[in-house]
């Protein structure tokens, strides 16, 4: 039998700044009226160290607490990551609740489905990933994709060298790294 649920902790995110969470919100709040919800505007592919609302749970929550997520992939994209993080939760004596996919890691059911679930996630990031670089390379093919533009004047910089200046000295008149004007004075050589 498992132990009752101290507290309930809500992790609410989504990628860009001109999306909501409140969705998200709104659901969890319907089945845990009571839990402590936290907003997050980050992509899912960042490692959890660059989520300072997630981390800020995982440092709130101990034994006993339960953690609930809207989606798998409000958690994480990446499969190594969403493990390390169920794994951090796992040893805190933290459960898991998945709510869309009904999946709660307080069971060894939950935790393998779980694991399957995080694969499939990774494997779609993949996919999505190939789709884009083959768009890429057909836009390229067809003259329709160039890349970004230069933000180096590279005559400039190649100018004000001839004129006795120091890398240093360019990159602080131009506004750029100093490796910059090493790699134009590299190429205009």
């Amino acid at each position: 039998m498992r132990d009752p649920i101290v507290a309930i902790f809500a992790y609410c995110r989504v990628s860009t700044l001109d999306q909501n969470p409140q969705m998200q919100t709104e659901a969890i709040k319907a089945r845990y009226p009571d839990a402590v919800v936290r907003e997050e505007q980050v992509s899912g592919t960042k490692m959890s160290q660059e989520r300072p609302v997630l981390n800020q749970l995982l440092d709130m929550i101990t034994q006993g607490d339960r953690l609930v997520v809207w989606e798998l992939d409000r958690l994480g994209r990446n499969l190594s990551d969403l493990l390390g993080t169920v794994e951090v939760l796992d040893t805190q004596g933290v459960s898991l609740e998945i709510l869309d996919q009904a999946i709660d890691t307080g069971t060894a059911s939950g935790r393998a489905f779980l694991q399957m679930l995080g694969v499939f996630a990774e494997f779609e990031t993949n996919l999505r990933k190939e789709r884009q670089l083959a768009g890429i390379q057909r836009a390229k093919s067809a003259g329709k994709y160039k890349g970004r533009q230069p933000t180096i004047n590279r005559e400039e910089v190649g100018r004000l060298h001839r004129d006795g200046l120091k890398p240093t000295k360019i990159a602080k008149l131009l506004g750029i790294g100093r490796a910059s004007v090493y790699r134009c004075l590299k190429e205009i050589d």
